[in-house]
């Protein structure tokens, strides 16, 4: 599936879209550059779940929640060496709370993910523009 996005409105929208197609428990992985859009699109997931929240990247924190009936659980990866230490922060344990966990700078946690892992890569061609790619593996779906 691929989105070609022209603002950073319409990248939250896709978002939005996006989200419906998920089940409780699913696992986003995200990859794209810094600035290529990834927590506004996290930030479009939340909004489709009907959740108010304020949506920031989690990077000093690790992760943020975003508490609904269906939670969300954003990962900011980037100051972390590698998956085990995704691990000793309770990953498992926020897999095992069956809301939706989205993992930015992936590529840094990679052996940590399960095997129906959705992975979503946004590239900037712009300013304003992006170009989505999303794997959805057939079990995710």
């Amino acid at each position: 599936m691929q989105y070609h996005t022209f603002s950073e409105a319409e990248t939250t929208r896709r978002g939005a879209e996006f989200v419906k197609q998920l089940k409780p428990g699913a696992v986003v992985a995200f990859y794209g550059d810094l600035g290529a859009g990834k927590t506004a699109f996290i930030r479009g997931m939340v909004r489709g779940l009907g959740l108010d929240d304020y949506v920031t990247s989690p990077t000093f924190t690790i992760v943020n929640e975003y508490l609904g009936p269906v939670p969300v659980f954003h990962f900011d990866m980037y100051r972390l060496g590698g998956a085990d230490e995704l691990f000793d922060i309770g990953w498992e344990d926020y897999i095992a709370r069956e809301g939706i966990c989205c993992v930015e700078w992936s590529e840094n946690v990679e052996g940590a993910f399960p095997e129906d892992t959705v992975r979503v890569s946004i590239r900037k061609l712009s300013e304003s523009e992006r170009l989505i790619d999303i794997d959805m593996p057939e079990v995710a779906k």
